[in-house]
Order: C-alpha cells, then sequence, then structure tokens
C-alpha cells in the first residue's frame, strides 16, 4: 500500500484509488464519531469514509447490482446495499462449533450466572446532597432512628410506616426483590455485605437521602446451563468471527489500492468495530 502523508499547512486531500473524499464530506461524517477530541473525530471519520469508498470501489469492479433491503421502514441506500452485499459474497463466516461454544462457556462461567436477588426493607430520610445542611440534617436524624431500631428490631417496619418518605413506607419499607443494577451503587453495595435478616450497623448515604436498610431474604443466582445458552454463545462468537474476517477483507483491499492523504497503517475499520 501507498501512503503519501501530507505535512503542509495547507488541507490534506484525501484520494483512493483516483477518487478524491472532499474535506466537506468528511465534516459531515464527522457527527457519527463524536466522543473523543476533535483530532481523533476527525480521523476516525476520514477512516470510516477510506473504507467505505474502498468497498465501494470493489462493488464496482465486481459489478454488483445493489438490491436495498427495508427494516423497520428504514430502507438501505444503494450504496450500503453494494457494500452488504460485497461483504456477503466474499467474506465468508464459519459457524460457530458447539464444542468452540462449550470452551467459551466453560471459560466464562460468570457471564451465564443469573444475578443474585434480595429482598430489602429501609426507611429513608430524604435529601439532596448538594444541599450540604439538610443532609447532614437527614444523616444525624437516620442515625439516631438507627440506634432506636436497634435495641427495638421488631419495630423496624412500624417506624417505617410512620418515618419513611419513601412509597414502600406503606408497606413496611418493603422494597421487593431488586437486583443488580435496580438501586444506587451505595445501596447495592450495602446491600451485598448483609446476611439475611441483618440490619445494617451504618446509615447508607446515596443520592435520593440517607437510609436504614435491613436485608431480609437473598436469593443467589445460578449458572445457566449451557443448553440455554449454546445459541447466545454461538450467535456471538459468530458475530466476533464476522467482524475480524471483514476487518481482515478491508486490509487486504487498503493493502491493493493507492491511497494518500492518510494513513491506514494499524487503523481498524468503523464497520466491524
Amino acid at each position: 500500500m501507498r501512503i503519501d502523508t501530507m505535512r503542509s499547512s495547507a488541507p490534506t486531500i484525501v484520494v483512493v484509488n483516483e477518487a478524491v473524499i472532499a474535506s466537506a464530506d468528511i465534516a459531515r461524517e464527522v457527527q457519527n464519531h463524536r466522543g473523543g477530541s476533535p483530532v481523533s473525530a476527525w480521523e476516525a471519520a476520514t477512516r470510516a469514509l477510506v473504507v467505505r469508498q474502498l468497498l465501494s470501489q470493489r462493488a464496482r469492479a465486481l459489478g454488483i447490482v445493489a438490491e436495498p433491503r427495508s427494516e423497520n421502514s428504514l430502507r438501505e441506500t444503494e450504496e450500503e446495499a453494494s457494500i452488504r452485499m460485497l461483504l456477503e459474497a466474499e467474506v465468508k463466516t464459519p459457524t460457530a462449533r458447539e464444542e468452540d461454544c462449550f470452551r467459551y462457556y466453560q471459560s466464562n462461567l460468570e457471564r451465564f450466572r443469573s444475578p443474585d436477588l434480595y429482598e430489602p426493607v429501609h426507611i429513608l430520610f430524604k435529601a439532596v446532597q448538594n444541599d450540604p445542611t439538610a443532609y447532614d440534617r437527614a444523616v444525624e436524624r437516620a442515625e439516631a432512628v438507627l440506634a432506636e431500631v436497634r435495641q427495638a428490631p421488631d419495630r423496624f417496619e412500624s417506624i417505617a410506616r410512620a418515618l419513611s418518605d419513601c412509597p414502600s413506607a406503606a408497606d413496611g419499607g418493603r422494597l421487593g426483590q431488586v437486583t443488580e443494577g435496580d438501586t444506587t451503587p451505595e445501596f447495592e453495595m450495602a446491600l451485598r455485605s448483609l446476611e439475611p435478616g441483618e440490619i445494617c450497623p451504618t446509615v447508607v448515604r446515596t443520592r435520593y437521602g440517607v437510609h436504614i436498610l435491613r436485608l431480609d431474604r437473598k436469593v443467589a443466582g445460578t449458572t445457566l446451563p449451557f443448553e440455554q445458552v449454546h445459541e447466545r454463545i454461538a450467535s456471538y462468537l459468530e458475530a466476533y468471527a464476522s467482524r475480524r474476517a471483514a476487518a481482515q477483507y478491508i486490509a487486504l483491499l487498503a493493502g491493493q489500492a493507492r491511497i494518500s492523504g492518510f494513513d491506514m497503517t494499524g487503523a481498524s475499520s468503523p464497520l466491524v468495530q
């Protein structure tokens, strides 16, 4: 692959096999690559257009006639359809073998474990953290009530009904079953540290306020059987293999092309990330 990186102060002209990629096109593409610095977004946009040009040129060379598809009222452009058909024709992805799926399953058992279930009960003293005075008052009040609850744990539900600022107060502070991600990180961390029937020895501070917490029940997650996740693993492995195969195919096209104004060496394709 011939690379001619321009280093002058003038805008770099990007050319792929005599086809010029205009700076205006790159500028429009940048909106699809936000998140990094302006420079990295520009590079990602340029890379995407270079790859698109390589694939479009190859599709035309093979005489592929685009047959756009529609899905959920969205219709492919002629270029999108020709690129899809090109990749379908020239990039072959093997079907994931069962032994490969089982090997992946055994090596990643934690990914196939159902989450732990918790049944917490709490008393909330509502306060926002950006009001330090009010939040400190809520902490003081919660700590005083926690001392009372620890001395008379059988009164937890009645105190929750009387004092909690959460709608769960009507049910004695019961939140039902919750799992990972259902509550704030601080609340979840406190839950994980408790044994069933235990009251958290300290108040729990979250963005919603200050909690007194008790864990009533915990149901440990279990590992899902291989048969239940086999299809999911096969789809993942095949998608991964497809991305790698497409990346290798694009690298081959780039190696055979005349590209100036942009260095594709070591660049990953935005179509296959």
